[in-house]
């Protein structure tokens, strides 16, 4: 049995396991849930190294699972003293085992991510909850994607299913009159977590596929149900189609960063791009102008080779619009460059160093861009000041290159 089928089996079905499981016996039981389904990849592993892999591997852990969960439970008295009082609505009304029908595998990773998405919830927590319950991440690879270590993601883990249990989150969609404010906190996370991966802050990557990749996933999942497949959602979608469609061409065969100037274009995802364009369409059938809106028009632009008339005059008027409605260094930093791009090198320096962003290494890379040929001193100073303050050993790479050019 290969150790890589069994990790991709454990990123596809551990989510979904745990979320069937907490929405029948409650979020206060979810550490169990999470113990009951790792015991069940356990025992996988144990028995396909052995005997020959079950010809639906997915129907075995579902089996497996179901036995599992009732087992203990009811070995423990939880089920008959704690879970049945809480969940059993008449006397009529069996408990039996976790349903891991389609349709109840979708209906419990949304409400799970509705539950993780909890206002109570501290918001870093919460991404850390999505990668871990709904993503299917170990402790190892969200200590790395948070520059962490083990030990200070598992309290943050902890503490943030001690909110779950004391302030009693339930699996359950909001009522309809609060479902698109809360969603504002659902497609928040997603989107953080989809930038986390598109430009990844570990020390060895520059971009992981597999965050961006388990973002659009929950996006996507979003647009199942009426109630969340609102205008927002679709340009959210969007947004990531745009970026993922990129992906090919941000990287060469040593996983190097490749400039957005240098990327070569054949290696844009075209069905991803008409994928990216047919949620954009969708997105706009509303009267709601979100940041996501802006920025998906911003990513589509981006797939347009340079030769389209006023490409980067489009750009640069559409994140002016998104400063007046979300302010951000990394924006402004952005529309910058865009503004390089339009009007040439004096009017980007002239606003680049309004903005004085001296602790950013972006800022720095983008001074050293804009000095290059025209004050190489400037230039090369503010390329290893970038290099002294990026935490990125791919990134440093590329800053070192640049230096070299010079």
């Amino acid at each position: 049995m290969e150790k890589d089928f069994l990790k991709q089996l454990f990123q596809q079905e551990f989510s979904k396991m745990v979320a069937v499981i907490s929405k029948l016996y409650g979020l206060a039981h979810i550490e169990i849930a999470e113990d009951v389904v790792s015991e069940t990849f356990l025992q996988a592993a144990e028995t396909w190294e052995t005997k020959e892999m079950p010809q639906n591997p997915t129907a075995w852990l579902y089996t497996v699972a179901k036995q599992k969960t009732l087992y203990h439970f009811r070995r423990n008295k939880i089920f008959d003293e704690k879970i049945v009082p809480q969940i059993k609505q008449d006397a009529d009304k069996e408990i039996t085992e976790p349903d891991f029908s389609q349709q109840e595998i979708k209906d419990s990773q949304l409400q799970m991510l509705f539950a993780i998405c909890n206002p109570a919830i501290a918001g870093e927590a919460q991404i850390g909850l999505a990668l871990r319950i709904l993503c299917g991440f170990g402790i190892d690879e969200i200590a790395e994607a948070f520059l962490s270590n083990k030990e200070t993601i598992n309290k943050r883990l902890f503490r943030a299913k001690e909110k779950l249990r004391t302030e009693k989150i339930k699996m359950e969609f909001p009522p309809e009159e609060q479902v698109s404010q809360r969603l504002d906190n659902v497609l928040h996370i997603i989107y953080l977590l989809f930038n986390e991966g598109y430009y990844s802050q570990t020390d060895n990557a520059i971009l992981r596929r597999d965050l961006c990749i388990e973002a659009l996933r929950l996006g996507l999942m979003l647009t199942d149900y009426n109630l969340t497949n609102l205008p927002k959602t679709n340009a959210l979608i969007a947004l990531m189609c745009f970026h993922a469609s990129r992906f090919e061409a941000r990287q060469d065969s040593e996983n190097d960063y490749i400039l957005y100037e240098s990327q070569n274009h054949d290696l844009w995802d075209t069905d991803m791009i008409k994928r990216g364009i047919r949620y954009l369409n969708l997105s706009v059938q509303g009267d709601e102008v979100t940041s996501y809106h802006i920025e998906a028009q911003i990513a589509y632009h981006h797939c347009l080779t340079d030769d389209v008339p006023n490409k980067w005059q489009d750009i640069l008027q559409l994140y002016n619009q998104l400063l007046q409605i979300n302010y951000s260094p990394a924006v402004a930093l952005n529309r910058t460059y865009a503004l390089y791009r339009a009007d040439g090198r004096e009017a980007a320096i002239k606003e680049a160093e309004k903005l004085k962003l001296e602790n950013n290494h972006f800022y720095h890379i983008l001074l050293g861009e804009l000095y290059s040929g025209a004050d190489n001193k400037k230039a090369r100073h503010n390329l290893e000041t970038a290099l002294k303050l990026s935490k990125n050993d791919a990134e440093k790479k590329g800053i070192e290159e640049k230096i070299k050019r010079l």
